[in-house]
């Protein structure tokens, strides 16, 4: 890329900006999408092909970890070919991707379809992010990255709506299929408009010692959190190797990395210390976000009687106030320190998952809908403050390294906090349902509920199935809420962190030079 602002193409004006804005929100917003859009899903096309929902979890998994180990080679394939060419060809990669995931005739190969799936699109939203910002004049940045940011947040939102529409209503294929008429449209459009920006291409040669590592450490991590579950964790000799594999591996690739003179990630960005802080609680704090969008689907199927639909739609009242407040943040970004910001986006998660710590047996639709509503508030704020944050003073031609190297992260906490959120819950319920097996296991308490199950026609063993059922919702209920309270202090945490960046410069902001 251009390290000289001179250099650079003009901005775009017009209705030819709003075009390929929406173009390129629209590609990021396909990716993002289908991060969440199967979680819904899953029984539907597990029954669809014959497995088991266990099973049927690689589905998710596969995508999360292609995607995350492909992210760091965005740098990398910018220099080497272009902005705009890598972009627009990972676009029409993922498109025939969705097209081949949607077309799928068994679990193997929707598996393979969506490890390519997720690999190649591993360049799109960085790639789209340091397009919107190129396109857009730079007292304009802030709302370049409040399009950015609407798409970012807004499309995990609607990926279990669509999923569970999709799902109870038509074939689940559709749930990859819409993405094929989208992702032509966003690649016209782009290449069209875009080509003659592109910039230089540099013949680079490629780390693939440190990508091998990556895809090694990421992977055997990754697997190891999927499995660990039902393989009693590391009581299991084969999550043991893959933790020991994990480990040594991470400790060698940070070690090449940091020494190599091309490095696939340039760990060297993390001497930026807003850079370094910033990505730490952009990942942490978007972690326990998508750990906390997938609970919640998932507790209200499994446990409260929900369709997909009604799953998905608690979620959307999120979406809309998302939607609403981002222009505002994105005029309140350049008049107020994005730290600020920032500390409001973690508040509202905050109020939101203790709102949530509350729930009782007799909660409602609208019970469940508010704390939605207050997350949508910190929705609007989060992701651009984070990025105006952690991209403060990285020179312009280091900033698809730098948003590669974030959203690589970012990704794969997402990826890790989906599995260890399962994990801890069906742990919590555990725990909850023999301390309630003990309470309920008094002659007196149970012996009242059983005869009144009695005067209801119920025989002995139909009263102890009901009771015990009753149990085991109670005891998901209890661990559900552990885990709202627990979230709600690790973003509050997430303040404290947060205060060790420092101010984000003014006007140029999150692509500002030393």
């Amino acid at each position: 890329m251009a390290s000289a602002a001179p250099s650079q193409p003009p901005p775009l004006a017009g209705g030819r900006r709003a075009l390929v804005a929406i173009a390129l929100a629209l590609g990021t917003f396909m990716m993002v999408l289908d991060s969440t859009i199967a979680n819904v899903s899953l029984p539907t096309i597990a029954g669809n092909l014959g497995v088991s929902s266990d099973n049927s979890t690689w589905i998710v998994t596969a995508f999360a970890v292609a995607n995350g180990i492909s992210v760091p080679l965005t740098g990398w394939l910018m220099r080497r070919f272009g902005v705009v060419r890598t972009f627009c060809t990972t676009l029409v990669l993922f498109t025939i991707a969705s097209l081949l995931c949607g077309m799928a005739w068994s679990l193997q190969s929707l598996i393979v379809f969506r490890v390519l799936q997720g690999a190649v699109s591993g360049p799109m939203m960085p790639g789209s992010q340091a397009l919107l910002i190129s396109i857009f004049p730079p007292e304009k940045r802030a709302t370049a990255l409040g399009i950015w940011s609407i798409t970012t947040l807004v499309a995990p939102i609607m990926g279990p709506i669509l999923g569970g529409v999709i799902s109870d209503n038509y074939h689940w294929g559709w749930i990859f299929l819409i993405n094929v008429p989208f992702g032509i449209f966003a690649a016209s459009i782009c290449w069209i408009n875009l080509r003659a920006r592109e910039t230089p291409a540099i013949k680079l040669p490629i780390d693939m010692v440190g990508l091998i590592m990556l895809v090694v450490w990421v992977g055997a991590m990754q697997i190891m959190l999927d499995l660990g579950k039902n393989a009693d964790w590391f009581s299991d000799p084969t999550i043991v190797v893959l933790g020991v594999i994990a480990a040594i591996t991470f400790v060698a690739w940070v070690i090449w990395e940091w020494t190599d003179a091309n490095p696939t990630v340039d760990l060297h960005l993390f001497t930026n210390r807003n850079f370094a802080i910033g990505t730490l609680a952009f990942c942490l704090g978007y972690a326990v976000f998508f750990a906390n969008i997938l609970l919640m689907p998932l507790w209200m199927q499994t446990q409260l009687g929900y369709t997909a639909t009604w799953a998905g739609l608690v979620a959307a009242p999120s979406g809309v106030v998302a939607v609403l407040l981002t222009p505002l943040a994105a005029r309140m970004a350049g008049r107020f320190d994005a730290r600020i910001l920032a500390t409001v986006a973690f508040v509202g998660f905050a109020v939101s998952y203790w709102m949530r710590s509350g729930y009782t047996t007799t909660a409602s639709f609208w019970d469940y809908t508010i704390p939605m509503m207050v997350q949508g508030v910190s929705m609007a704020t989060f992701f651009l403050a984070m990025v105006t944050i952690s991209l403060d003073r990285i020179p312009p031609e280091k900033i698809p390294s730098a948003t590669g190297i974030s959203n690589f992260a970012r990704i794969v906490a997402g990826a890790f906090a989906a599995s260890i959120i399962t994990t801890a819950w069906d742990r919590r319920e555990a725990l909850h349902q023999a301390r309630l097996a003990d309470a309920v296991g008094a002659k007196p308490p149970y012996q009242m509920a059983v005869e009144g199950l009695h005067r209801l026609g119920l025989d002995a063993t139909q009263a102890a199935a009901v009771v015990t059922r009753e149990m085991v919702g109670q005891a998901y209920l209890l661990a559900a809420n552990d885990l709202f309270r627990l979230s709600a202090w690790l973003a509050a945490a997430m303040i404290v962190v947060l205060w060790f960046t420092r101010r984000p410069a003014a006007h140029d902001g999150p692509i500002a030079a030393d």
